[in-house]
């Protein structure tokens, strides 16, 4: 298996000469030509551009959606009748959808060609958009979410794909700096604009923004990506023990995720069967493919240096991504009372100044090692999350100013040269497997954070409230002058009677204890992220330099 050379241009579903067909002759067909062929190493036509700015456009559409949704999920529960504990369904639902479909995109672009199954999901995707917005409950709901996931999940490694396919090496770190606004910039602005819409608008409007950016996107991609023949032959030869076992495996860890922390984990019959499965099903998934001839995804790609340990790498940076992404919001909302939109003005700053920093990226590499931008970018990011360790009541958007901005430079800056460093040297026929690995695993990454963040806030929240309960004792002498001199206010301000005043001081202590409590589990929280992201930094310090081609002439 020999990496792309200069000859070649690879999609998903093969490979094509690098020089155009003669304009009085029919185009070869191939299942998989997603577009233009390249003439030269440099030189990128027009169309190979559009393509790929397309794609990355419905890759940004999908993971903003996410978080829009999770931004105004109270509203959502209220306006189709959910029960707070119910309607975290709505976004687990999307993620079970989406995180089944990424591995499965390669194998699906072969067999209907890159055209017709990136243009067919991205218009189904748009549909069942609109369709979210007129559920009437939340049965329609969690069924309508679920199929949004699923066209939805195509859209991200079909752009990574397109990406590391289509454009020479040369042009791969402007290309993954694209891809990387999707990656981080989109969870971080997807309060904002969620906030923004919930607020001004109504919760329905969050769906209904996927349309105009949709119809540019299938615009572009209806034009540049050119037509290809069915290859259904293909189904015959297809992994289906392994597709069955990893669509049931990764659904029912999904839900474990997503549901775990609500259910008390494994106090609960339900997630322990759930667990199970998923142990089962995931563990068959392994074995079959290390033993059929045609895997749905070459797992020995995990063996290599770089692609192994950037996996590692990109785990870690999913789960410090999405649960920052989580924990501020909640933080906001919960300790500093703020609504959607005033939550999304202080998460602005974490994603509008990579607006301005990931395009700086690929002139970066051009001038130092990609290993050691990663590397910055990574300990950055974990400084920005110890700045918020020591969190108080006045800890609001000012004093969070300055660890967004220092996060917003982390998350930019070490996107691009991880994806550069781990999908270096990637044979052409491998490119599925790896985008459909990279992709799925920091997803994957995400859920475990958001789950382990969850946990961890309640359990530190618990210790802390128990620690502090007991230094708080009505037989301490400050505790029962300060429960006399709140009685005294509440008198003085129209409490008719004295017990009814010792009541509310009481009440009041213990409110004041479990703020204080909260406080220190969400420092404790920041603290374990900083952490994880540290771990990821080290992963990329063993990483090897990237070869010429795929660094674009940089780190020399």
């Amino acid at each position: 298996m020999a990496p792309l050379d200069s000859s070649t241009i690879l999609t998903a579903g093969g490979t094509l000469p690098r020089t155009l067909p003669p304009a009085s002759g029919p185009a070869p067909h191939d299942g998989g030509r997603a577009a233009p062929s390249i003439p030269t190493a440099d030189h990128v036509p027009f169309k190979t551009w559009l393509a790929v700015l397309g794609s990355v456009l419905g890759a940004f559409m999908a993971v903003l959606n996410i978080q829009i949704v999770n931004a105004s999920l109270a509203d959502i529960q209220g306006g189709i009748g959910a029960g707070v504990d119910d309607g975290g369904w709505v976004a687990t639902a999307y993620l079970i959808g989406e995180i089944i479909v990424i591995p499965l995109s390669g194998f699906m672009s072969q067999v209907f060609s890159v055209r017709r199954y990136l243009i067919t999901n991205t218009v189904l995707f748009l549909l069942f958009s609109v369709a979210c917005a007129f559920a009437q409950n939340l049965q329609q709901m969690i069924v309508l979410r679920a199929i949004q996931g699923f066209c939805g999940g195509v859209l991200i490694p079909m752009a990574f794909t397109l990406i590391i396919t289509l454009l020479p090496k040369s042009r791969h770190p402007l290309g993954l700096a694209l891809f990387a606004l999707t990656a981080t910039f989109a969870p971080a602005i997807g309060p904002t604009i969620g906030g923004y819409l919930t607020e001004t608008y109504g919760w329905k409007y969050i769906f209904y923004i996927n349309l105009v950016p949709g119809v540019f996107m299938v615009a572009a991609l209806w034009a540049s990506l050119e037509r290809a023949p069915l290859r259904l032959n293909l189904l015959r030869q297809g992994d289906w023990w392994g597709i069955a076992t990893m669509a049931v495996g990764l659904a029912c860890l999904q839900t474990v995720l997503e549901e775990g922390n609500k259910d008390d984990w494994f106090g609960s019959a339900y997630i322990v069967r759930l667990a199970v499965i998923a142990a089962v099903a995931l563990a068959a998934f392994l074995v079959i493919e290390l033993k059929v001839a045609k895997p749905l995804l070459n797992l020995r790609l995990l063996a290599r240096r770089n692609f192994g340990l950037g996996i590692v790498a990109n785990v870690l940076l999913g789960v410090v991504l999405y649960a920052s992404s989580y924990l501020l919001p909640r933080y906001l909302g919960q300790i500093q009372g703020y609504n959607a939109q005033q939550i999304g003005s202080v998460m602005a700053w974490v994603g509008l100044p990579q607006l301005v920093l990931i395009p700086l990226v690929p002139l970066l590499m051009k001038r130092f090692d990609a290993r050691w931008l990663a590397l910055v970018g990574a300990a950055v990011f974990a400084g920005s999350n110890f700045m918020n360790i020591h969190l108080w009541l006045g800890s609001a958007s000012d004093q969070l100013f300055w660890p967004n901005i220092v996060r917003a430079f982390g998350q930019a800056l070490v996107m691009t040269p991880l994806s550069v460093l781990a999908t270096g040297g990637i044979e052409k026929e491998n490119a599925g497997s790896a985008s459909g690995l990279f992709n799925m695993m920091r997803n994957l990454g995400g859920a475990v954070g958001i789950a382990l963040t969850q946990t961890w806030l309640t359990k530190r929240e618990q210790f802390h409230s128990n620690v502090m309960t007991g230094q708080v004792s009505l037989f301490g002498e400050s505790t029962r002058q300060h429960l006399a001199m709140l009685q005294r206010k509440f008198m003085e301000h129209g409490v008719p009677d004295a017990l009814t005043a010792w009541r509310q001081a009481v009440a009041e202590v213990d409110s004041g204890v479990r703020t204080q409590a909260w406080l220190m589990a969400y420092s404790d929280a920041f603290f374990f992220l900083g952490s994880a992201m540290a771990l990821s930094a080290i992963a990329i310090l063993f990483l090897k330099k990237a070869a010429s081609g795929a660094d674009a002439g940089g780190a020399h």
